[in-house]
């Protein structure tokens, strides 16, 4: 088995981590030498990928690759998919399954209502609509190939080294209310055990991987620092608060995602809410990364 990660980051080294065993290859892309280095020290092997061109040794590769994750995010199309559009079978002849990570903002707003996969997305943001044309190519590829294309809709990722704990340790953390808002989260760990458990049992389609307990963003805050045994920071208005155009987006989406299907499927979350999950990351002190 070859495992390639397009897009190497938090999520893709979860995924990386999830994957790695005996007899297992897994590479990873990133854009710059230094992300190389980092992904070299995590047991991945490392290529460059600008989003534009694939350097030979990418291309050479690709022709083992058996399990494909793509976590690059679309920008005006899919550079993944540009790609491989011109020669994808010839590029990718021993490719088996394909994950494309997506998000749950391709819903758009549902005024705090329980969503599921069947839902109507009616995106709000470019970013989101740019997901959903991504979506819609990955699994034509699946189709085209005759192989499962998995999408994972996640929510809010969270885990060691980005968490409320840390936003509280370096004075950035805000507790926002904005009447009835609601988000979900994942633990990051959770997103790389769901991909896997995809790849292993050969499903495609689209399944959101988010937690059990969508609640205010706020009370995540007054969790963390009730654990750190810290003040948490004061109240703020959402209307008042300044924010930069893309955290303010988030605010205009309002729901609660279910991840019923996953679990239907067969899979079991170890970081179901965050409470829980909160308390692990404090206990076992991994909290910083």
């Amino acid at each position: 088995m070859h495992v390639m990660i397009f897009g190497c980051g938090f999520s893709g080294t979860a995924i990386a981590k999830a994957f790695a065993g005996d007899g297992v290859r897994v590479s990873g892309t990133t854009r710059s030498a230094e992300k190389m280095k980092a992904l070299r020290r995590a047991g991945i092997e490392a290529f460059l990928f600008d989003g534009e061109t694939m350097e030979e040794e990418l291309v050479r590769a690709l022709a083992d690759v058996t399990h494909l994750v793509q976590s690059i995010s679309p920008g005006k199309a899919d550079p993944l998919l540009r790609l491989l559009d011109k020669d994808g079978a010839g590029l990718l002849p021993r490719l088996e399954w394909i994950g494309y990570l997506s998000t749950v903002g391709v819903y758009g707003d549902h005024q705090g209502a329980w969503i599921n996969e069947e839902t109507p997305c009616v995106p709000v943001s470019g970013r989101s609509k740019e997901r959903l044309e991504a979506e819609e190519g990955w699994l034509a590829m699946g189709r085209e190939r005759g192989i499962p294309a998995a999408v994972l809709r996640l929510s809010g990722i969270y885990g060691p080294g980005r968490n409320a704990f840390c936003n509280l340790e370096k004075g950035t953390a805000r507790r926002l209310i904005k009447k009835d808002q609601v988000f979900n989260r994942i633990r990051v760990e959770d997103i790389g055990a769901a991909a896997h458990f995809l790849s292993e049992r050969g499903l495609g389609g689209i399944y959101n991987v988010t937690d059990d307990r969508p609640g205010p963003p706020q009370d995540v805050i007054v969790e963390a620092a009730r654990l750190m045994g810290v003040e948490p920071p004061p109240e703020q208005a959402f209307e008042t608060a300044e924010l930069t155009p893309m955290a303010r987006s988030f605010y205009g989406e309002n729901k609660r995602v279910s991840n019923a299907k996953l679990k239907a499927a067969g899979f079991g979350f170890s970081f179901p809410n965050y409470p829980m999950s909160l308390a692990q990351l404090w206990q076992d002190g991994r909290w910083r990364g």
